[in-house]
């Protein structure tokens, strides 16, 4: 009888698990392609909307006050300077300086930027915000959509109590000042502010939200998941996850779907998946070695648990990304 997920342990010991870092992991492995951004700067009464796209939306207030209001939010979010946010893919946002001003069509307004600067509104109050969106490539979007919050906002008090508030000063004197080499630094410090605010984030301890990053923050369900991260190859059940979470199988298995949206063994089957398409990606081991060490025996049950996942074969996704321009564009 063909063999898929082997056991190799009964359980992973309590301090191998802590130094297992899944957030490290995932995040290390995302690609973003680029960051495009530009700097609005707004005097009042100012609006605009912006339409939903396959890129995460960041931005960040770097003077003045705004309202941010976010498709399928109940309510708009006020923001102040020093505030930054990011917004998941395929959402619609709009940003004015006041309930009620009228927002114009932002792709439109983007057309008449000159240069990074956009300019726009009458003669009132200003708000300056550097503004844009997080190109990942077509392999990262996928683990980062179930990880991202439809909106995340790290207030200005938050960014003042980690590092992130070193790189928001410096993306601010960054797009400010348009020397020589920016583009690229803005993309850089992009990159290091999106960590950052998911780690502000997660820090923060937001217990009643739902998704990967409120999950990894649960003392008992961020247990399960380093448990998974630290050994994916064993032959995890729901009762052995259920034990290394210190809960009942029945009230884990309901809390975990209700706090990820999955049961445990289509997170099991879909961590797998990941870190069998990052080594297939690196290009150095073969595809049997790979199916090895995510813990399947048999290759054709590896190569149809790859395809249920990425739709595509092994060997296909290999070729795939072999293609895939590895540079920023």
């Amino acid at each position: 009888m063909t063999r898929t997920p082997r056991e190799r342990s009964e359980r992973p010991a309590s301090d191998a698990l802590a130094g297992v870092d899944p957030f490290s992991e995932v995040f290390t492995a995302v690609r973003i392609r680029s960051a495009l951004y530009c700097r609005m700067e707004a005097n009042a009464p100012w609006g605009a909307s912006f339409a939903g796209s396959p890129h995460a939306k960041f931005g960040l207030v770097a003077r003045g006050s705004c309202w941010l209001e976010v498709a399928g939010e109940p309510r708009a979010i006020a923001l102040r300077g020093g505030d930054c946010y990011i917004v998941a893919p395929a959402i619609a946002i709009t940003m004015r300086d006041a309930l009620g001003t009228r927002a114009v069509d932002g792709e439109r307004l983007l057309r008449s930027k000159v240069g990074e600067l956009l300019t726009l509104g009458g003669d009132g109050p200003p708000t300056h915000i550097v503004t844009g969106l997080f190109e990942f490539d077509e392999w990262s979007r996928t683990p980062l959509a179930g990880m991202l919050p439809r909106v995340l906002v790290i207030s200005a008090e938050q960014a003042q109590a980690s590092s992130l508030a070193a790189t928001l000063q410096l993306l601010a004197s960054e797009t400010a000042a348009g020397a020589i080499g920016s583009q690229v630094v803005v993309r850089r410090l992009a990159e290091i502010m999106f960590v950052q605010m998911i780690r502000a984030h997660h820090a923060a301890g937001r217990a009643r939200e739902v998704g990967w990053v409120a999950a990894l923050g649960d003392p008992q369900l961020g247990a399960a998941l380093r448990a998974v991260h630290q050994a994916p190859a064993d032959r995890w059940s729901v009762a052995r996850l259920a034990r290394a979470a210190g809960m009942s199988r029945s009230a884990f298995a309901a809390r975990f779907k209700a706090q990820l949206g999955e049961t445990p063994l289509d997170y099991l089957t879909r961590w797998r998946m990941y870190k069998a398409s990052t080594l297939l990606r690196e290009g150095v081991l073969g595809i049997a070695a790979i199916a090895s060490a995510v813990g399947y025996d048999s290759s054709g049950a590896f190569h149809r648990a790859f395809r249920r996942v990425h739709d595509q074969t092994p060997g296909g996704f290999r070729r795939a990304m072999a293609r895939a321009p590895r540079d920023d564009p």
